[in-house]
């Protein structure tokens, strides 16, 4: 059934191939000189600068991420009001927004182009897997908050949506070189050709390596401990089939080796992924049809109860029309089908998947010149299945048992008022749902010793029920034009049902029988209630000065089930969430000189020890980076960045402990 559907989603696409259309691609660099700032279309379809979109969101341009001096993604995010991340290792971070990050954190939606990026077996996001060169980004949506019905499956905690260069538009040719302290090495290309007048490419390449943070911490076993390495490449093509038509195909592979937090403990994984899209988009009297599909595969290699490795293929079809009624109301319908499939490890013989059948709809309505609305739902039914064979003594050992069926409703709304022309308030509700990932549901199967000649088991929960986030959040945005500067503040109040926690040795989820042994899962832990504030203002001057300065508070209460000790289940967010964190940035340019600073600042929190039990204090601490730049004749650009220039080492998380980088790059454009 499943290889049926996906071809007839094949065919769907040569079909729609022959249809009348007139789709053009969207010209992100044509918006944002009409509107003198970066803008967006992710939202609703119609391009909107960041405060007067349905969705609280911030946007990095490209001029932003090249003076970040930042050679990842992670570091250029971590500026982001109210965004935590978690720097494990040189090459393994987590990042979540507003608290609740974790270990392999399972509740961001991280997009290349509207595909997904983060990996389906632990709902996590391996970032140097993004097949992605910093050069060819034009921006990145930092989306916060619940907006599952707008952006898609899993969007719980936030979004962040990565919009590449389009090759149609954008003639972007880069070359970059770097080197660093702690023997860092690392090179990137991106070419962009027409191959006449219809069709248009980009390739990117790129590679790094560095060695991995000391082991200062006293890890028994440092064989777990693998100096991250990474090359990735990809291929972006736009053909203009008719002058109504538009073929856009994305291809792109990616091999990281690295140390990696699995659980509490460090890992050396090996992931590859490979990946190809096909979207075709039509302007049509029904409005801009498009249809598009995507597979990604993934295969995982860590050492978590021995050596698992890990075979997951996801297959995903969808088709969307945007259309007008009038001028005032904008509609968007959309379907999607979903295949995702896991075998079992270590352990193997089983295999555990899912199919997500999705209906989705959006409304904005232009009410007046200053106030409009936005409704959007989506509904998931997701059908579970296992099938394969039981390890020796495992309890529920029945694949009848993971038949089951879910269901669930994902909600956004927003209204935004603009009184004047410097003032808009937003007023907005999400609900947002959180599937059960495939490891969880039973993708890590395997045994570990218990006490002599007795084994523990760990095993999949078929009844593990979805996380469901809901936020209520007010934001007040106000633009200072005597000064060039602007200011905003957002309130916000979000609860979770059914969080969902780790397996834990300390206490057995399924006692012996004669028959089985005696196991963990993964099971719902509790509740949980966040409110915040968060501050934010930046501004520039005609000098070339510019500046930027955000707070952002969170108080988190946790409501643990009966029974459940959250320390054991890794769910203590009210403890490993810190209260507060901020950013401070400071630059300045001329036609040949870039420089730029930031401060980030992050409370004291608690988190998972990764040598001994229970939960550490991290210390309060601020990082600081920076970056100095000469441009020179012929598009070379020569820099010198640094990151957590402060201290030679600091305790950043109860992990190894992150160090001083300096980087030196040489770049070309063309």
């Amino acid at each position: 059934m499943k290889k049926i559907l996906f071809a007839a989603g094949a065919a769907g696409l040569a079909l729609a191939a022959a249809m009348p259309a007139s789709a053009q691609s969207i010209d992100y660099g044509s918006l944002e000189e009409l509107f003198n700032e970066p803008v967006t279309t992710s939202a609703t379809g119609s391009p909107q600068r960041a405060p007067e979109a349905p969705a609280d969101m911030q946007i990095i341009s490209q001029d932003d991420i090249r003076r970040s001096g930042a050679t990842d993604l992670p570091t250029i995010i971590s500026r982001v009001a109210g965004v935590d991340v978690l720097n494990f290792s040189a090459g393994h971070t987590d990042v979540n927004v507003r608290g609740y990050n974790q270990s392999s954190s399972p509740r961001l939606l991280v997009l290349v182009n509207g595909r997904q990026v983060y990996l389906d077996h632990y709902g996590v996001t391996l970032w140097r897997n993004i097949p992605v060169q910093l050069q060819e980004i034009r921006q990145i949506e930092v989306v916060k908050g619940p907006n599952t019905a707008l952006f898609g499956f899993n969007a719980v905690s936030g979004v962040v949506n990565i919009i590449t260069f389009n090759p149609k538009f954008d003639d972007t040719d880069a070359f970059d070189v770097r080197v660093g302290t702690n023997d860092y090495r690392g090179a990137s290309l991106v070419a962009t050709g027409k191959l006449g007048e219809k069709l248009s490419a980009r390739i990117s390449l790129g590679a790094e390596k560095q060695d991995e943070w000391k082991n200062t911490i006293g890890l028994a076993d440092t064989t777990r401990l693998h100096p991250p390495e990474s090359v990735s490449a990809a291929i972006d093509t736009v053909a203009q089939v008719t002058d109504k038509t538009e073929l856009r195909v994305e291809g792109s592979w990616s091999n990281v080796q690295q140390s990696t937090i699995a659980g509490s403990a460090y890992s050396p994984t090996k992931s590859a992924v490979s990946s190809v899209k096909v979207t075709l988009a039509s302007e049509t009297r029904l409005g801009l049809l498009q249809l598009s599909a995507y597979q990604n595969d993934l295969s995982a290699k860590y050492v978590i109860l021995g050596s698992t490795n890990w075979e997951n293929r996801i297959r995903v079809v969808s088709a969307q029309d945007l259309f007008k009624v009038g001028a005032a109301h904008t509609f968007r319908i959309g379907a999607e089908y979903r295949n995702n499939t896991l075998d079992t490890a270590p352990l193997p013989g089983g295999d555990i998947g899912y199919d997500v059948f999705a209906l989705s709809g959006m409304w904005n309505w232009q009410v007046s010149d200053k106030f409009s609305t936005t409704v959007a739902l989506r509904h998931d039914t997701m059908e579970i299945e296992r099938s394969g064979s039981f390890p020796a003594g495992a309890p529920l050992a029945d694949n009848a048992l993971w038949d089951r069926k879910v269901k669930e409703l994902s909600v956004n709304a927003a209204a935004v008022f603009r009184p004047t022309s410097d003032d808009t308030i937003r007023l907005s509700y999400g609900r947002g749902v959180q599937a059960p990932t495939l490891v969880e549901m039973g993708g890590l199967s395997g045994t570990t010793p218990l006490a002599p000649g007795v084994n523990l088991a760990f095993v999949g929960n078929p009844n593990l029920r979805p996380s469901i986030v809901t936020n209520y959040q007010v934001s007040y945005d106000r633009s200072l034009p005597a000064i060039n500067a602007r200011a905003g503040v957002r309130v916000f109040w979000q609860e979770w049902e059914d969080i969902k926690g780790i397996p834990s040795s300390a206490g057995l989820d399924i006692a012996p029988t004669r028959t089985s042994l005696p196991a963990v899962q993964f099971i719902n832990t509790s509740d949980s209630e966040m409110k915040g504030v968060e501050l934010s203002a930046s501004g520039s001057a005609k000098t070339g000065f510019r500046w930027s300065a955000d707070y952002t508070y969170t108080d988190v209460k946790d409501k643990p089930f009966a029974g459940v000790d959250l320390t054991l289940r890794g769910a203590a967010f009210d403890r490993t969430s810190p209260k507060h964190r901020g950013n401070l940035a400071a630059g300045w340019s001329n036609a040949d000189w870039e420089a730029d600073a930031f401060l980030h600042y992050v409370g004291e929190y608690e988190f998972p020890a990764v040598v001994g039990t229970g939960l550490q204090k991290v210390d309060a601490f601020t990082t600081l980076g920076g970056r100095v730049a000469r441009k020179l004749d012929n598009g070379l650009t020569v820099a010198v960045a640094g990151q957590n220039l402060l201290h030679e080492r600091q305790r950043q998380t109860p992990g190894l402990e992150a160090e001083r980088r300096i980087f030196a790059s040489v770049s070309k454009a063309w």
